[in-house]
């Protein structure tokens, strides 16, 4: 029995190998300098999707700012790489992916790549890192600089031009708050997952939706729109079928997705949809005012300038029930100069600018 064990093991390994052999195989033919340009790859892993972009290495001279917007030479799309969420060898295998992707479409191979950012979600310890990085070193040239973050870097990155100083706040599928300094420090608030609470994140919102409708038709809350609502759009004729519903496939983004349907009914007066949207308002305050707080972002007394990268779908503000606009104005009550800062580049790109930052400091 162990020595079928064994054998399995090892003709998994072989199949993995093969399968990543063939990621890389639009290599075989190109040049040997990978197309002739220098170029960075700047990669955003979320629990919902994963993007990568290729930009070239432009100039280091003097004190110049890097383009604005920078440029991207080709940008590639897949699924969740969240560890956490789907498992570590289908996170690696999406990363994987997604690089080779953004190469290719570049038209050009590893040897041209002069650095690698990755900020991905679910990297919450330094053991995540450096096991990121440690395969991550294994994929591409030894002369390549190599990079991991959490996603929340990329997302303040993609609103300060790869600078490290403010707060950033992402509320997609999930919510974290994350903060830095000039001098290094860094802290952060939420991103703990459904599990732990990211109340006010896309996740918290829904499940918290779908309670009120259990809670409703239990007779244990009021009544509320969110049931015939909600009920429409999964197409189900009862509450009950909810909880089949629900378990079937619990995934952190399936359940975020029906957080439309809860801003539309807030902005039809529904009571129940909008105290989760004020209660979700609270929660991401919360989790700013704590990382400013630990930080003295705003200076001892609360009054000095600070910025504040707002990223993700629950924050856009194409609403009449404007999320984000509720949360810097609770904000502000405490820190009157937080300065809001909408990203003009996506996230990937921010960690592209990481890179070059490092780059241009070693230069």
């Amino acid at each position: 029995m162990m020595e079928n064990s064994v054998k399995k093991l090892e003709s998994e390994v072989v199949m993995k190998r093969e399968r990543n052999r063939g990621i890389w195989e639009f290599e075989h033919g190109m040049p040997a300098d990978g197309g002739g340009q220098d170029l960075i790859l700047g990669l955003d892993g979320g629990t919902t999707s994963t993007v990568c972009i290729s930009m070239p290495v432009f100039s280091f001279d003097d004190d110049r700012l890097p383009p604005d917007p920078p440029p991207v030479l080709a940008r590639a799309v897949a699924g969740c790489s969240n560890h956490n969420s789907v498992g570590e060898t289908a996170a690696r295998e999406t990363l994987e992916r997604v690089m080779a992707d953004a190469l290719s479409k570049s038209g050009s191979t590893r040897s041209a790549v002069r650095a690698v950012c990755l900020a991905v979600s679910g990297v919450n310890h330094p053991s995540d890192q450096q096991r990121i990085l440690s395969w991550l070193r294994a994929i591409f040239p030894n002369d390549v600089k190599c990079f991991v973050h959490n996603d929340a870097v990329a997302a303040m990155a993609s609103g300060t031009m790869g600078k490290l100083h403010g707060c950033v706040l992402i509320a997609g599928t999930g919510t974290i708050a994350y903060g830095y300094t000039e001098d290094g420090r860094e802290a952060r608030a939420s991103g703990a997952g459904p599990i732990l609470g990211d109340w006010g994140s896309g996740y918290g919102i829904a499940a918290m939706a779908l309670t009120s409708v259990v809670r409703a038709y239990d007779g244990r809350g009021p009544p509320t729109m969110l049931t015939s609502r909600i009920l429409h759009q999964l197409e189900l004729s009862s509450p009950d079928e909810l909880i089949g519903w629900t378990y079937a496939d619990p995934s952190w983004a399936r359940i975020a997705a029906l957080v439309p349907i809860v801003v539309s009914c807030a902005e039809a007066g529904d009571e129940v949809a909008n105290g989760i949207l004020l209660d979700a308002v609270q929660e991401l305050a919360l989790s700013v005012k704590a990382v400013v707080c630990r930080l003295r972002l705003c200076g001892e007394d609360g009054k000095d300038a600070c910025p504040l990268v707002m990223v993700g779908g629950v924050l856009e503000a194409n609403r009449k029930w404007d999320i984000g606009k509720e949360v810097i104005s609770c904000i502000s009550k405490e820190f009157p100069k937080m300065v809001p800062v909408r990203p003009k580049v996506e996230p990937a790109v921010g960690a592209a600018l990481l890179a070059w930052n490092f780059l241009k400091k070693q230069s």
